[in-house]
């Protein structure tokens, strides 16, 4: 249901791969609350994925970008203000992978070079996206800037590798900047952290569908969809929240305030034998 909660509103939508991505929802659901956009993923993710069909049924111009390249990121933002006619209102920036998590590298087997490029792109991209729109002051007053992120910041989930590393940064850029961006334009920048959802990234994490379900059967209200992360992105977007900045804000069902859930302790009563190692120790994994 459409309450046009972004009417009138210019935003450009970083990573939508397919309609298993959050930012494919997100764009969706700006524009059906009025928002005119443009989206922008890697050339080969365009070529590879189905943006242009969201493109086209959003009335949506693609703009092919690497956005660890400032060269280019300067072009989304130069072609983007010419495009939607004016500055822009909200950018979303989900944009994660992980070469190390993908070549199945232990978090204490990294290889440094895949980590930079772990980094380069889930957040460093992030800082170089909000640098360049400053500087060329694209983004309009009482703007709205949100990547999304991962509980894993803030606490070790086994698998999540060196992605963890890169979350922490992405929220930390987010508070630095946006304190800056705040000051002096008014611009307002936050993280999401979502529950663990089942995209074609999420989907390379290791043991991803396991942490779903442990994470579904924890919370009390149950793992957040990424339909439902749209919806939050938007009110983030529109003007209810004008005054909310430098926040990480969870959107999990709870998952982050939970210690132990009953349906958790009902599971480690069942016994921790099959974790055993051949001499009866523990495997912490």
């Amino acid at each position: 249901m459409a309450n046009n909660l972004l009417k009138g509103k210019r935003g450009i939508v970083f990573g939508a791969l397919n309609d298993k991505s959050i930012a494919w929802k997100v764009a969706e659901r700006a524009v059906e609350e009025g928002a005119t956009i443009t989206l922008s993923n890697t050339p080969i993710a365009v070529r590879m994925g189905t943006t242009n069909e969201l493109a086209e049924k959003l009335h949506a111009e693609v703009i092919p970008a690497d956005a660890t390249s400032v060269e280019d990121l300067e072009n989304v933002f130069k072609r983007s203000q010419e495009v939607l006619g004016g500055k822009i209102d909200f950018v979303l920036h989900s944009i994660g992978m992980s070469p190390n998590v993908r070549k199945k590298r232990t978090y204490d087997d990294l290889d440094y070079n895949f980590l930079n490029t772990t980094l380069d792109i889930s957040a460093i991209s992030f800082h170089k996206m909000i640098q360049v729109a400053k500087k060329q002051d694209a983004i309009a007053e009482y703007g709205s800037i949100v990547a999304l992120s991962y509980v894993a910041a803030q606490r070790t989930f086994y698998g999540y590798n060196d992605m963890a590393d890169a979350k922490a940064l992405l929220e930390s850029i987010a508070r630095s900047f946006g304190y800056i961006y705040g000051r002096e334009k008014n611009v307002r920048i936050n993280t999401i952290s979502q529950s663990p959802t089942l995209t074609t990234a999420g989907t390379g994490v290791k043991g991803m569908d396991k942490l779903y379900d442990f994470a579904n059967r924890m919370s009390p209200l149950g793992n957040a969809s990424a339909d439902e992360c749209a919806d939050y992105c938007i009110v983030m977007f529109s003007d209810l929240t004008r005054k909310v900045t430098m926040q990480n804000l969870y959107h999990d069902g709870g998952f982050s305030s939970i210690g132990m859930s009953l349906r958790a302790m009902n599971t480690y009563q069942k016994g921790l034998d099959e974790y055993k190692d051949e001499n009866g120790n523990i495997i912490y994994g």
